[in-house]
Formats: structure tokens, sequence, C-alpha cells
């Protein structure tokens, strides 16, 4: 089997191999813009409702706004739209592990983790793109271990509660 080393797994009919790289690309951010503000979030909740730490839940809703501005210089909302495929998607369905959750800090920690893999794949991706867009991931990226450790005792001392 020959080695493929061009972003390329599955061809699609009547796509260039430039167009089907630009298809593949624009279907990662996509995923992984929807999942780290998600994310963002369900942790910004967490700190705002919960925790009621205003500095952590600016911070990280001044994260989410940051990923928007970001993003939109280097993908169009349009292209992500048009090669978005949540049908034929095959990672759309759950883990059983994403339906387990023993208590906030679970969900806390459970997002926190989505967040950070997610920065990690757009920078990872947007390396291909624009060099700046894929620094400024991983800035944000080092922002939230930031915030993860400046949560992680106050989320550990919230009451259990379903």
């Amino acid at each position: 089997m020959r080695k493929n080393n061009s972003c390329l797994p599955v061809a699609v009919k009547g796509y260039t191999k430039s167009e089907h790289q630009e298809f593949n690309i624009n279907r990662i951010a996509d995923a992984n813009l929807n999942r780290v503000k998600e994310g963002l979030r369900v942790c910004e909740e967490i700190t705002r409702f919960i925790l009621d730490d205003h500095r952590i839940t600016a911070q990280l809703k001044a994260i989410r706004h940051k990923i928007d501005i970001l993003s939109s210089s280097v993908y169009l909302k349009a292209n992500l739209l048009s090669h978005r495929r949540v049908n034929t998607d095959v990672g759309r369905l759950n883990s059983s592990g994403e339906l387990k959750r023993g208590n906030c800090k679970d969900i806390f920690q459970a997002n926190i983790q989505r967040v950070k893999e997610s920065l990690r794949v757009l920078e990872e991706f947007s390396k291909l793109i624009d060099i700046r867009a894929a620094l400024g991931f991983k800035k944000l990226r080092y922002k939230v271990y930031e915030i993860e450790k400046k949560s992680f005792r106050k989320v550990s001392a919230v009451s259990d509660f379903r």
C-alpha cells in the first residue's frame, strides 16, 4: 500500500487533489470549531452559574470570541457549512464514555479537554493555510491550560449534585 501524505484519504468524485484537500480541511475545521466553542460554553456556564467566578467566566468568553475572530480570518463560514456532512460523518455517534458524567467536575474536565484537543487540531491544520492563525490557536490553547489550572481546585470543591 502506498503511503499517502496529502491529507486525502478518500477520493471525492469531481474534486481535484487541491479541492479535495480544501474539502477535508474545511470539514476538520468545521467540526473542531464547533467542538471548541461548545466545550468553552459548557465550561463558561459552570464557572458562571456554579462557581460564580466572574474572572474565569470572562476569560473563557474572551477565548470563545477570539476563536471566532481568528477562525473567520482563515475559514469562510460558507465553505465550512457547504463541506459539512453530518449524516455521513463516521465519528458522529457518541462513545459510551461521552454519556458518563458523575458530577460537575467530570463535566468540566471532559469539556476543557475537548477544548484543548480541538485547539490543537485547529492549530495543526491551520499550518497548511496561515501560520499566523496556527500560532493564534496555539496561544489560545496555552491560555486554556492556564485557566484549567486556576479553575481545577474550585471545580473540585463543588458539592456533588445531580
